[in-house]
């Protein structure tokens, strides 16, 4: 019997948007359990910070400069991280992003979505995620094994207002890691592993200003979350890491192709 199964000890971990608020969370704490963390971004001054922060705690890092939405750029990264660690174990689709004009206000309406705006956030959350799997996959696929993790979000659980093209995106996403569960390993065997991890609310740089008001105190849209979670709080980015962890590790070895929930009771609670 396998004692340790949580054990991620030397296991290559790669995260984009790894130096975000949930992201930097999650990179320290993967490196405070023995894996080597390779941050990538498109701002070096955040990335390397985190990575000399994490080496100056014990950890291992690295940080590359990259874009999730450039192909050349990320066969760039992925010989480079061979080139030093020699494979990649995990994958984590964290970055992403919304912009004003995907998304519909109370004082707008479906008329003034700008659909050029929807288009930018489809293609930053959902080909910012295969994108990057197709290309180190393509590893792991070599390795003989892989792990992938990519994020999903409430709003592609249920369709919440204001959020349009996000939560299209965002839906997309965790039907790509259903059907990518089934590809991977229908194609190349039971090593490799496709999941999604759905957050509820946590402060972040994205939606700290649209959730509470500068003196702290919440928004009207701020309250109504809280209102409509069980635990009656925002998550804290740590709470991520058990998730995180269950996923990345031997313990979640049979499972794949499906969407993790950490919400406090969210997407349970109606009424």
């Amino acid at each position: 019997m396998k004692t340790d199964l949580f054990n991620i000890q030397d296991k290559v971990i790669l995260i984009t948007g790894g130096y975000g608020v949930l992201g930097t969370s999650i990179s320290k704490y993967l490196a405070a359990q023995g894996a080597k963390v390779v941050v990538l971004g498109r701002n070096k001054i955040k990335g390397d910070a985190l990575g000399k922060e994490i080496k100056a705690g014990g950890g291992e890092a690295l940080f590359l400069e990259s874009d999730v939405m450039a192909e050349e750029v990320l066969i760039r990264n992925r010989e480079d991280i061979l080139k030093k660690y020699g494979k990649i174990d995990v994958l984590i689709n964290a970055a992403g992003g919304n912009m004003p004009g995907a998304t519909i206000g109370p004082d707008k309406n479906i008329f003034d979505l700008k659909l050029d705006d929807f288009k930018t956030v489809v293609d930053l959350n959902l080909f910012g995620t295969a994108l990057p799997t197709s290309v180190f996959a393509k590893a792991m696929v070599d390795g003989g094994e892989g792990n992938i993790v990519n994020f999903s979000s409430m709003s592609a659980l249920r369709p919440l207002t204001r959020v349009a093209g996000y939560g299209a995106a965002k839906a997309a996403v965790s039907n790509y890691t259903q059907y990518m569960a089934g590809e991977l390993a229908t194609k190349f065997g039971e090593k490799f592993r496709v999941n999604a991890l759905a957050p509820g609310f946590f402060l972040t740089e994205q939606n700290r200003a649209l959730l509470t008001n500068p003196d702290g105190s919440f928004t009207d849209r701020g309250k109504t979350i809280i209102a409509h979670t069980p635990f009656r709080r925002f998550g804290e980015a740590e709470e991520l890491h058990g998730a995180i962890h269950f996923l990345v590790s031997d313990a979640s070895k049979f499972v794949t192709g499906t969407v993790l929930v950490v919400d406090g009771g969210f997407n349970a609670f109606s009424i």
